[in-house]
């Protein structure tokens, strides 16, 4: 089995990358490396112990993407490849929606003149929008969303269902992540965001080792136990061990597929925060500021059908995705070498 894998050196497509290969699968990896460094390549090798093909290409690059799909015999494909930033969504929706949705397009335009139909898309719990009450459920109804980030994945779902509508030899997983967090055991690969980071695991990292000040936690008056928002964290290498179950399921039977990646349990960011000092012996100042527009009270996952219908589910809990965040950040201060 050859899974061509876009986005595959970034933080989750390079934790899937490992547990693809050592399941035995043949992996093609297409990156432009806009969101990771081609360091992470090295790592990935050197943890399975082989080489694996990798091609330097934009998703957006019709006659490149071409040309990788007439020298390698691909079987399905694996799409992370995509800008992820919520708050640069808002600044540079064009870019999203060109990068996102118009690299989407050109990736199945490309798989279909190739006779490749078997594709597992990373989407995002953020489809769900703002209307729907957690546990959060894959019948509930999609879209609402508040930001372009979120509107390019409601819209490449919609895209993919309208796809295999038109053509049942499709086989569609669409995978809806919560949020993840964590690394890979060895210390070795991990999440490396530019600038300053996004996400709620990395800036705390980047606290601890004193890169930055102090955590901005941003509202302390939801209606959570604590007053801080609520989220479904998952660890990475939970996560991509699901699309190898997603390959497995778009391997073995066509239709269009969908299930949550998540935990089914709900941590605070002041709970996610007490986790990691202990895990890591660690201080971690924070100072509370006000709401963001657009964050929710509590988003967690309801995982029942991803265990039902793959055999999926979560192994690994907050202590172990913090003590995995804390080697990997405390071993690569700067990330990933350049």
């Amino acid at each position: 089995m050859s899974v061509l894998v876009t986005g595959g050196l970034g933080y989750i497509g390079s934790h899937t990358c490992v547990e693809l290969m050592n399941s035995g699968a043949e992996v093609v990896v297409v990156d432009n490396l806009y969101n990771c460094k081609k360091s992470s390549y090295d790592r990935i090798k050197a943890l399975v112990g082989k080489d694996f093909k990798f091609y330097e290409c934009d998703i957006r690059d019709a006659e490149g993407m071409s040309e990788i799909f007439e020298k390698e015999s691909i079987d399905s494909v694996i799409h992370f490849a995509g800008l992820k930033a919520v708050g640069e969504s808002v600044e540079k929706p064009l870019e999203y929606f060109d990068n996102n949705v118009n690299g989407t397009l050109v990736l199945l335009d490309v798989m279909r003149k190739h006779g490749c139909k078997k594709i597992v898309f990373s989407s995002s719990a953020t489809v769900y929008g703002m209307n729907n009450v957690s546990p959060l459920t894959e019948d509930m109804e999609v879209g609402g969303v508040t930001n372009p980030y979120g509107r390019t994945k409601y819209m490449i779902e919609c895209i993919l269902k309208d796809l295999y509508v038109s053509d049942n030899a499709w086989s569609i997983c669409l995978l809806r992540y919560f949020n993840p967090i964590g690394a890979h055991k060895s210390g070795t690969m991990g999440e490396d965001p530019n600038g300053i980071p996004n996400n709620l695991m990395p800036y705390i990292t980047q606290v601890a080792i004193k890169k930055r000040e102090f955590l901005n936690v941003w509202g302390d008056d939801y209606d959570t136990p604590d007053g801080t928002g609520v989220r479904d964290y998952i660890h990475v290498v939970d996560l991509a061990l699901g699309h190898l179950k997603a390959v497995e399921k778009v391997e073995g039977e066509n239709g269009l597929f969908i299930y949550n990646l998540g935990t089914g349990t709900g941590y605070s960011v002041l709970d996610v925060v007490k986790a990691f000092e202990k895990a890591s012996g660690q201080e971690i100042p924070y100072k509370i500021g006000p709401r963001r527009a657009g964050d929710i009270a509590t988003c967690y996952s309801e995982p029942s059908k991803a265990l039902n219908e793959l055999g999926w589910k979560a192994e690994r809990g907050i202590e172990e995705m913090c003590e995995d965040s804390w080697r990997w950040q405390s071993q690569n201060p700067n990330g990933y070498p350049d």
